[in-house]
């Protein structure tokens, strides 16, 4: 069976940046199950995975527009430390949730200076090329449970 619309699929993957460095990978763990044509994954790795089949493996290099998007430079901003009420010790690297006028914005601190706090509402892939190595280990029908769901039940995916 190929990879289409409504087919549930897992595959195996190397996430690397530009320099090869390994961003993230299934090694060692379960296979990541996804369904077809639902925007589980990003949209240029899923447009590459259609009409595979179990057993194809092959590398894909997805652009920032059809990953996870291009950086844009107006979401960098510098806040003050007091809009971080209840957090004594604020470092680079921390995330968290701020309202934004599209509604929740996931914000990375970049850095710390004195009273003023820098952070980051990009995606921290943002306008990064993702160099990914695939081996579809699995192919098959999505049920009408999961296609209602709009989701995968089961082994590698959502338990109810």
């Amino acid at each position: 069976m190929q990879i289409a619309e409504n087919a549930v699929a897992s595959f195996h993957y190397t996430l690397t940046d530009d320099n090869g460095q390994v961003l993230d990978s299934s090694e060692g763990r379960e296979p990541l199950t996804y369904l077809h044509g639902t925007g589980q994954i990003v949209p240029g790795l899923e447009k590459a995975m259609a009409g595979r089949v179990a057993g194809d493996q092959f590398k894909v290099d997805v652009a920032p527009a059809e990953g996870y998007g291009v950086h844009h430079a107006e979401l960098v901003q510098a806040v003050p430390r007091e809009a971080f009420q209840g957090v004594d010790d604020i470092q680079p690297g921390m995330q968290f949730q701020a309202n934004g006028p599209q509604g929740v914005v996931h914000v990375t601190v970049t850095q710390v200076d004195g009273e003023t706090v820098h952070i980051d509402g990009n995606h921290p892939l943002a306008g990064q090329t993702l160099h990914f190595d695939i081996q579809v280990t699995d192919v098959r029908a999505a049920s009408e449970e999961e296609l209602a769901h709009g989701h995968v039940h089961g082994a590698g995916g959502h338990h109810h």
